[in-house]
């Protein structure tokens, strides 16, 4: 494959997430979340969006796939480590004493309803 090939599908894939970020966030703000970033960069990985409620603090992965059947392999202990290795950094940033915090997971595929994954996280100990 030629590498102006492999640049396109990436700007397409790109272009796929950051619409998919958009709407998540839509969604989390009617359901009462405020949303505080996007796509956060850290030395360690991304947070695709940091949202609040009184009390709480979410970082949370978003998934697009092209159909509803691709979302139960869209998310593995793998990345969401990657997540949880984000967090890490960020947590100074965004949360405030007494409140918690979790990482949660939003799924998305056309023609479904988002699907939330609320504390998706539980490391294997």
């Amino acid at each position: 494959m030629t590498n102006w090939r492999k640049e396109a599908r990436g700007l397409v894939a790109d272009a796929k997430g950051r619409r998919a970020e958009d709407e998540a966030a839509a969604f989390l703000m009617a359901d009462g979340w405020e949303i505080l970033a996007q796509r956060v960069k850290t030395p360690r990985g991304e947070v695709d969006i940091v949202a609040r409620r009184p009390g709480i603090v979410a970082f949370v992965e978003v998934k697009w796939r092209g159909s509803q059947s691709d979302l139960d392999l869209a998310i593995d202990q793998r990345r969401l480590a990657r997540v949880a290795a984000a967090v890490e950094i960020l947590l100074p940033r965004f949360v405030k004493e007494g409140e918690d915090c979790r990482i949660d997971v939003l799924l998305l595929a056309p023609g479904s309803q988002p699907r939330h994954i609320a504390n998706a996280w539980q490391p294997f100990v």
